[in-house]
């Protein structure tokens, strides 16, 4: 064989090679990362989430949240021109069956139909989820106390309300509405203290859309849906909880997607990146202020002293 004959040979070789690895990368960019989902439903929109990655360089898989519940994985997703599918055990919702998803990517949007455990077919769309990156730490405004120790100025149920004030405390009597603060916030400190009984679960969402958890979980390791954790996502690096039926306190400091979490004195997150949404959430939309939400469909629960330090100047990213 000529030296020509050979370079020529060589690299017909090479482009075949480069095609095998090339057929081997990740091809779909615009597909991975993580979404901010809607699903269409005659009573309105509700969020969800999705996550979409690589396992080595042959599968997609990811994480998905649905309007309840923690993060699922996704152990398959498929795609091709265009064209995703995938399902997920049901959680929390009613049904036996599998939530099924199928879309389209177009102008890095996507949108499709997606099957409920019980049948329904919903339309849904999404767009890729803001980074929420701070160029800078914010400069922090003066405090604004939330919860006047009276009424609930400042605060309005969604659903049936079971919220009062008893002796200057915030009080859900039994499982009803969640509530809101009617004022939305950007990037904050928060200061609440908070009290439940045995086998106690509530939750406080930030911007209304990250909870952190709110539960019983005296004695047993720590976990991403335990007392700390940030629902179905982070877990708090130590147990910090007290007895039931005492007053314990969260400082919580959110910029951006980071946040800390101090249980009882104890730093137990410390500026971790939220992911994405939780279960729950009153929507998908992270790239806008949202209110502080307390969880009140779960069962009696009391809170007191909630001092909210905000940003004076933040702009998500």
């Amino acid at each position: 064989m000529t030296t020509t004959s050979l370079i020529t040979y060589a690299f017909l070789v090479f482009g075949v090679a480069s095609r095998a690895l090339a057929a081997q990368q990740p091809v779909e960019p615009l597909l991975t990362g993580r979404w901010d989902i809607a699903v269409n439903t005659p009573a309105g929109d509700y969020p969800s989430w999705l996550e979409v990655g690589w396992s080595g360089n042959r599968t997609l898989v990811g994480r998905f949240v649905g309007r309840f519940g923690s993060a699922r994985p996704i152990s398959r997703i498929e795609f091709a021109r265009d064209s995703l599918r995938f399902s997920v055990p049901p959680q929390w919702e009613s049904g036996d069956n599998d939530l099924h998803f199928e879309g389209v990517l177009e102008h890095d949007r996507l949108s499709g139909w997606m099957t409920d455990p019980t049948g329904n077919r919903l339309a849904w769309s999404a767009r890729r989820a803001p980074a929420l990156r701070r160029s800078t730490m914010p400069r922090w405004a003066r405090p604004i106390t939330l919860f006047n120790g009276v009424d609930l100025t400042g605060w309005e149920p969604i659903g049936s309300s079971e919220w009062k004030v008893v002796d200057h405390v915030l009080t859900n009597t039994k499982a009803g509405a969640n509530l809101r603060t009617q004022e939305t916030f950007t990037d904050f400190k928060l200061h609440i203290e908070f009290r439940y009984q045995s086998g106690g679960n509530s939750g406080i969402y930030l911007r209304g859309r990250y909870e952190v958890q709110i539960e019983d979980s005296r004695g047993v390791e720590p976990s991403n849906v335990g007392l700390g954790a940030i629902y179905g996502f982070l877990t708090p690096g130590e147990n910090a909880a007290k007895q039931p039926g005492q007053w314990q306190s969260y400082d919580i400091t959110l910029v951006g997607r980071l946040v800390t979490v101090v249980l009882n004195g104890r730093r137990i997150i410390c500026e971790q990146a939220i992911p994405g949404i939780t279960g729950g959430a009153l929507d998908s939309e992270e790239q806008a202020t949202g209110p502080i939400l307390l969880q009140g469909d779960h069962g009696p629960v009391e809170f007191r002293n909630i001092v909210l330090t905000p940003a004076s100047a933040a702009a998500p990213r």
